[in-house]
């Protein structure tokens, strides 16, 4: 069987010194291995096959057929790693809490902690419901997903 802290040391390992960052590795039925990587301006597809080929280079298909596939996370997909929030910063983004609570705006600030997001509200006290910009801290515990938002 595909043993997954090997591939992962051994992707962990490969992108140490560079900008390249493990995000999450999956091993599906049939052997399907995805490793998600990203790096702080997006990975490219030509980094993507050359990570792939040192990956078959390590593991021996002789002893175990698989399918290898190497990308990105995607937009859509939710934060896993602290890196995918450093990325981040300046962008919007969605959180929803471990309380449920759903809010979208600009990623200000990243700690080892946690995060500062930047939202707009309304005041609903005045008859004029005047917009105020406030800053909100969370800690990472305090957040069930965050992604990117996509805007068009």
């Amino acid at each position: 069987m595909i043993n997954t802290e090997r591939i992962e040391k051994i992707v962990k390992d490969w992108t140490e010194d560079k900008d390249i960052f493990f995000v999450a590795l999956s091993i599906g039925s049939g052997n399907i291995i995805k490793v998600l990587l990203d790096k702080p301006e997006g990975i490219t597809i030509d980094e993507c096959v050359v990570i792939s080929r040192m990956i078959e280079a390590r593991l021996n298909r002789d002893e175990e057929d698989y399918e290898l596939q190497v990308s990105s996370p995607g937009l859509s997909m939710p934060f896993k790693v602290i890196e995918q929030y450093y990325k981040n910063r300046g962008n919007k983004i969605e959180v929803i809490t471990q309380d449920g609570l759903k809010m979208k705006g600009i990623l200000n600030k990243v700690t080892d902690k946690g995060i500062e997001l930047g939202i707009k509200t309304r005041n609903k006290k005045e008859k004029k419901k005047k917009v105020i910009h406030k800053n909100i801290s969370l800690d990472f515990n305090q957040i069930k997903t965050a992604k990117t938002v996509i805007a068009f």
